[in-house]
């Protein structure tokens, strides 16, 4: 993927037809084991795998995995990436939150499984409940009450 780093606007007053952008299709997630990523993904988190396949050419799996609402994640596994700095938090995508209906269910099931979950807090803004865990490589995540 080749994209400029620099955004340029032109005539903030031009009149542009605009994008009519309809949703999030998908994320992109890179990580360190496969397997245990995957397992993380599909058995903890529930999403269902859409497709599979390995990519010889670049020694790396890609997996599609869907959200009830069609969202997608892509897992993908390549050799020896680098770490993502995530503390003390960098510039970039933050975070990848999850909408569930009921925050504290949703962090039991975590914790069931050895995942460690922050205390449930309030969004200050919104009145939500909402808590932070961690993929196993470290990927800051959200669950997001309805």
């Amino acid at each position: 993927m080749n994209v400029s780093r620099n955004c340029v606007i032109t005539d903030p007053g031009a009149s542009v037809e605009p994008m009519h952008i309809l949703r999030t299709h998908h994320a992109a997630i890179i990580c360190s084991d496969y397997e245990r990523s995957k397992q993380f993904y599909t058995q903890i988190l529930g999403l269902e795998v859409v497709a599979e396949v390995y990519r010889a050419a670049r020694d790396s799996y890609k997996l599609d995995l869907r959200l009830p609402d069609g969202t997608q994640i892509e897992l993908f596994s390549f050799p020896n990436p680098p770490k993502r700095p995530s503390y003390p938090e960098a510039c970039g995508l933050r975070h990848l939150a999850f909408e569930v209906v009921d925050v504290e269910a949703a962090a039991a099931h975590l914790k069931s499984h050895g995942v460690v979950v922050e205390p449930v807090r309030v969004d200050e803004y919104t009145g939500k409940r909402f808590t932070f865990f961690a993929d196993p490589d470290g990927l800051p995540l959200e669950l997001y009450e309805r």
